[in-house]
């Protein structure tokens, strides 16, 4: 396959003068030097005195600068000690070891200050750090914290970074994506969700049902965890070795950084809905829905209403077919014959790549286009516990579902419960917090192209099925306990769900 990181690639390391004035650094006399992306200091007389040289790189330490008068004050969000303590507004969520500051440097002449403001200022745009943020607030996700997040722990960073903003909220469901369909996209560098992660997947579906879908997808999207579960911000901040906090997410929009994300088409018949994270059916998907009755427990209820889920577990008959990735052709039967799958509801031998469906007046993205002839299809029978499909590591900050997981490598990873007694079940989602659940041999791990879910009803009942959600997203319900305000799914519980992969279709903000 292609390499989906190639256009997300950071830019190079700018190539600039070194720059070397007489300065006060925080208030003592030394050499400054901007050289490349370092800004380095050296106390007068460090060598003889034994002084240690200081140095902030602009890429991973530093937030922002200003230039008044003869002050060049540069923000900061280090490790170490190279910058003062952090600021009353700083950002309470933590950073790991990083702290805010602020390093001072006064320049001998105010030509001299702007000089290096400017030289920091083009550092900063070879860098392909973001200058104009659409940022998209969810005030009624996980505990309705959403303002106080914006407020608290955004605001803060995306102030000292210098980045112009438009703060939205959202006032119904699919409000985001009503507006990620509808954005002058011109006007921004990147659209960030603080939110839960379906606002997230909102705005990638508002985007893909444009007429310019194919533009309008390169647009990054980041986000801030403002919601109970949060697994794409744990994946992000785990892939590159930072600790979990909101300040650490909000500092990976501000650097710029961006790798390529997999956009999984979910269709049956001619409906579809496209997900970046992954699609459950059983165990977790009840967990998930069903505990949102004791939303009051706050992120207690996932823990209550798991062990209430295993102590009268449930088993769902059904089938899962798939096409394995290469070296997981072990896993499963062989199937024969499949019956024909029409994902865009007219023909199902398109070439390989990506496919539009377009009518008098736009033609949007329908979805990764695949030649089905081609397709060598297995098969695991249930019953089922649980099956898991995701595109990422983590659903939340302590559950990693998927360890072999990678953000843009065109393939999902599948993780099926067989039936099981209760005890191992229990166990089993004891073992999720590191992944390690997947090595009991109640569990089928493995790498798929392409999966379809026929699910059936319930084990020992001739009438109640399951639920299949995806990102947060009931998309079928074959259980009786709908509630009279809950919306209309989807699809229907019954008829085949199929999935399939456009690798590195997407963007997002990453720490690296």
């Amino acid at each position: 396959m292609a390499d989906p990181q190639a256009e997300a690639r950071d830019p190079p390391e700018p190539q600039a003068e070194t720059l070397v004035e007489p300065a006060r650094v925080n208030g003592s006399t030394a050499e400054a030097t901007l050289s490349g992306t370092e800004l380095a200091w050296r106390p007068t007389g460090a060598v003889r005195d034994g002084g240690e040289r200081r140095k902030l790189e602009l890429e991973s330490d530093i937030l922002g600068f200003q230039v008044e008068g003869r002050v060049l004050k540069v923000a900061t969000f280090a490790r170490g000690d190279d910058a003062r303590p952090p600021s009353p507004l700083g950002c309470g969520g933590g950073g790991g070891d990083r702290k805010r500051g602020e390093v001072v440097v006064e320049m001998e002449s105010e030509e001299a200050a702007q000089r290096w403001g400017d030289a920091i200022g083009d550092r900063f745009a070879a860098l392909g750090r973001p200058k104009r943020l659409l940022i998209i607030v969810n005030p009624y996700g996980g505990n309705k914290g959403g303002r106080k997040v914006f407020q608290t722990e955004v605001l803060p960073l995306i102030e000292a970074a210098g980045i112009h903003y438009i703060m939205q909220e959202t006032t119904h469901r699919l409000h985001a994506q009503e507006i990620a369909h509808s954005l002058d996209l011109q006007k921004y560098d990147g659209i960030i969700c603080v939110s839960g992660d379906g606002i997230l997947v909102e705005v990638v579906n508002g985007l893909l049902q444009r007429d310019d879908w194919s533009t309008a997808i390169k647009v990054p999207v980041g986000i801030v965890p403002a919601g109970t579960g949060n697994g794409m911000v744990q994946a992000l901040l785990h892939s590159a070795g930072e600790p979990f906090s909101m300040s650490n997410a909000v500092f990976a929009i501000i650097r710029g950084h961006k790798r390529a994300l997999d956009v999984t088409s979910v269709v049956q018949g001619k409906t579809r809905f496209f997900s970046v994270m992954m699609l459950t059916w059983g165990l977790v998907a009840d967990i998930d829905i069903e505990s949102e009755k004791f939303r009051w427990m706050g992120s207690a209820r996932i823990d209550f209403y798991s062990l209430l889920r295993v102590v009268n577990l449930r088993r769902y008959n059904g089938r899962i077919l798939f096409v394995p990735a290469p070296g997981y052709e072990r896993f499963g039967d062989p199937v024969e014959q499949t019956t024909s799958y029409k994902s865009d509801g007219a023909s199902n031998t398109m070439e390989e790549g990506t496919s539009n469906v377009c009518n008098d007046v736009t033609c949007t993205y329908s979805g990764p286009s695949v030649d089905e002839a081609d397709l060598k299809w297995r098969s695991l029978n249930g019953p089922f516990v649980n099956a898991w499909i995701s595109n990422i590591a983590f659903a939340s900050e302590g559950v990693m579902i998927a360890p072999q997981a990678q953000f843009a490598d065109g393939y999902l990873d599948a993780a099926i419960i067989k039936d099981c007694p209760r005890s191992v079940a229990l166990g089993l989602l004891l073992r999720m917090k590191d992944g390690s659940y997947i090595e009991s041999p109640y569990v089928e791990y493995f790498k798929v192209k392409a999966l379809r879910i026929e699910p059936g009803l319930r084990v020992g009942s001739s009438t109640i099925g399951g639920i299949i959600d995806s990102d947060g997203e009931v998309l079928a319900r074959g259980d009786v306990t709908k509630t009279a305000d809950e919306p209309e799914h989807l699809m229907a519980y019954g008829p085949p769900i199929q999935l399939t992969v456009d690798q590195g279709l997407a963007n997002i903000f990453s720490p690296r």
